[in-house]
């Protein structure tokens, strides 16, 4: 697979999660495992450009796939477009679900460029955020949308 950019090999038993492949094995620990079980999206990584929560995929799955995780979302010249604005508009407290919740926005953002505020909701429902109440996640995710630039 491709993870970030770059092209990877490994031997993995035909039972490793994805989210641990990347953890564990490439050392890409800013996909976070919340829960095991799907419930917190704390994992999600983009797989071909689409979120995907990690803890639900094996490694193995993700054959001949390009993977994107947090460290790779920015090119190197700053945060991505999405990073910027949950800075920006403080959309994050401990920062535990920050990544999956960015990357998750991310690929939502591509699939509605013009979301209102309840399609955000709507399409974040999925991620949780125990430390704060939202609000400042979906400014983030509007303020990207506002300003044009790819999340």
């Amino acid at each position: 697979m491709t993870v970030n950019g770059a092209e990877r090999e490994s031997e993995v038993e035909p039972r490793t999660l994805l989210a641990y492949y990347l953890r564990e094995t490439l050392g890409l620990t800013g996909t976070n495992i919340g829960c095991d079980t799907s419930s917190c999206g704390a994992c999600t990584v983009l797989v071909d450009g689409e979120s995907v929560k990690s803890c639900t995929m094996l490694a193995a799955q993700a054959d001949g796939a390009s993977v994107t995780t947090i460290e790779g979302l920015s090119n190197g010249d700053g945060m991505a477009p999405m990073q910027q604005a949950f800075h920006e508009c403080h959309g994050l407290q401990c920062g535990f679900c920050t990544p999956g919740m960015v990357l998750a926005a991310v690929s939502f953002l591509d699939e509605h460029p013009q979301p209102s505020e309840e399609d955000v909701r709507m399409g974040l429902e999925g991620n949780l955020c125990r430390c704060t109440g939202y609000q400042n996640i979906v400014k983030a995710v509007l303020a990207c949308a506002g300003n044009g630039a790819k999340p």
